[in-house]
């Protein structure tokens, strides 16, 4: 169905505040997992490498299906798969709170919830671009922050909740909340014409040779053909032969003229299997070439240098960026800071901080005069310094200040897509970033359990944030490199020399 032109505002404000709230009531108790890991550990008594798995695949699952998330949503719309989707979440967060040990934690919170979240996160996106167009920048800037205020509140809820009613009930709790992603997707009305009419299906034989890639239709309707006769002639040959007992009558079959009335009522079926036969070859054909070009274009994109140093640099930040937000709780608790000096949870302030993160570093991409690539790696830097500071601090006021520093800079998701777009052209931005954010699902997934690993073999958090400050570091380095431009300056042709030319005299008599 053709879509209506984007209204820029009017129902296009409802979506945006619906979609504001999916991302909250989702994202929040993934994204504060923080404070569900202390429970985890004390309830089921496994390693910290193992426990951080949890809240890493619900972060990462969704972008690793990113992909599939995206053909769902163009499939079916965006209100079906938010309704489905808040099923799954709220679903997942029940079923997480009667979890016997970690590993049915890995299913029900890890894999359900953190696919649930994905299917919400790219419908919310698909319909707010939908309804947007001028303003787009802004309606989206909107409802990133519902991820970085539910985490803010949510912080403080799943707490309270646990100390009033436990980790079981805290889950249940919170899983009913979801339960109003259900009320948000009905009010995601499509943008769709009502009275275009259904388009008619052309017959096969109505379609141009021109929008075929392969131009055999007539041989392989005759190959196929008579594949089947010959198919159909030894079955029927067989089948007289064995009833009659006699091989020496095969030669009268073909003159039984009741055997050659028999032949003919096939010929209608045979032709509609024959062409059946050829429209799943053209079909095969069809997408194997689409998937060759899906590869030369992405063969063609990693070509490019700041294309695949951005790649490093956000499966690194995403391995080193990211256990912040789900082991600071826990880091405190390993510095022996007393639960009395907690004015604010500290990932409360991390999500507050990304937000204000996410505003501000969008506005500074606006000005034309800031190079938003060098920004983007400003930021990496500075986080990997961030984090590598962490083991020095002690107290409740140094992890909060590092951690409202490391809040601020994870805001650089909001300029990542400005970032990828100035490098590799807007004409290819969706492919590319579908293929960046699945090597950002991929760091998600596995930093919390490395740095958990880490402790676990050196009781210490000192050398997992180490690690994970190196890992930023050498993402922003290498980027930064890939990105002078010397290298542009290096590989500009040089002028081509002159021809040589010779003259040649003629000697004279004289």
């Amino acid at each position: 169905m053709e879509l209506k032109k984007s209204p820029d505002g009017g129902w296009g404000w409802v979506i945006v505040f619906v979609s504001f709230l999916t991302q909250f009531l989702c994202y929040g108790s993934p994204l504060a997992v923080g404070v569900l890991y202390i429970e985890w550990l004390d309830a089921f008594g496994e390693g910290k490498g193992k426990t951080a798995w949890v809240g890493s695949l619900a972060s990462g699952v969704g972008l690793l299906a990113s992909p599939v998330c995206s053909l769902c949503v163009s499939s079916f719309g965006a209100r079906p798969v938010t309704i489905f989707s808040g099923f799954m979440v709220a679903g997942g967060l029940m079923l997480s709170s009667f979890a016997p040990n970690i590993y049915f934690l890995f299913f029900s919170y890890g894999i359900v919830v953190g696919l649930g979240c994905g299917l919400l996160y790219t419908a919310t996106v698909t319909i707010t671009c939908q309804y947007f167009d001028s303003r787009r920048g802004l309606a989206l800037g909107l409802i990133s922050t519902g991820s970085s205020v539910g985490l803010f509140i949510y912080a403080a809820l799943q707490r309270m909740l646990i100390e009033f009613y436990g980790l079981d009930g805290c889950l249940l709790i919170v899983g009913a909340l979801a339960l109003n992603i259900l009320a948000c997707g009905s009010l995601m009305r499509p943008l769709q014409s009502s009275n275009c009419p259904l388009p008619e299906k052309t017959p096969l034989e109505n379609v141009p040779d021109k929008y075929s890639i392969y131009n055999e239709k007539e041989k392989n309707l005759e190959e196929n053909i008579n594949i089947l006769d010959k198919s159909y002639c030894s079955e029927e040959k067989c089948k007289n032969i064995i009833a009659n007992g006699d091989w020496k009558q095969e030669s009268l079959l073909h003159k039984n003229p009741t055997t050659i009335a028999h032949t003919k009522e096939p010929e209608t079926y045979k032709k509609k299997v024959a062409e059946q036969t050829y429209f799943c070859k053209q079909l095969a054909k069809r997408k194997w070439q689409l998937y060759k070009n899906y590869c030369g274009e992405t063969l063609a994109l990693f070509k490019n240098k700041v294309f695949s140093a951005l790649f490093i640099a956000i499966l690194f930040f995403d391995i080193g960026g990211f256990p912040p937000s789900l082991l600071m709780e826990d880091v405190a608790r390993s510095s022996n800071v007393k639960e009395e000096e907690f004015i604010m949870p500290l990932i409360s302030i991390i999500g507050i901080m990304t937000a204000v993160g996410k505003l501000l570093l969008g506005i500074l991409a606006d000005f034309k005069w800031i190079n938003t690539l060098y920004l983007y790696v400003a930021t990496l830097i500075m986080m990997g310094l961030a984090l590598c500071a962490i083991p020095f601090a002690k107290t409740y006021v140094t992890l909060a200040i590092l951690s409202a520093i490391v809040g601020f800079l994870t805001g650089n998701w909001s300029i990542f897509p400005y970032v990828t777009t100035k490098t590799v052209g807007i004409e290819k931005l969706a492919h590319a970033y579908g293929i960046l954010m699945f090597f950002a699902g991929l760091g998600n997934s596995l930093g919390p359990p490395i740095v958990g690993w880490f402790y676990d073999w050196t009781q210490t958090y000192d050398i997992a944030f180490y690690f994970s400050g190196f890992c930023v570091l050498l993402g922003g380095f290498v980027l930064l490199l890939a990105a002078l431009p010397l290298w542009d300056t290096c590989t500009k042709q040089l002028p081509k020399p002159a021809p040589t030319t010779f003259l040649y005299k003629v000697a004279s008599n004289v």
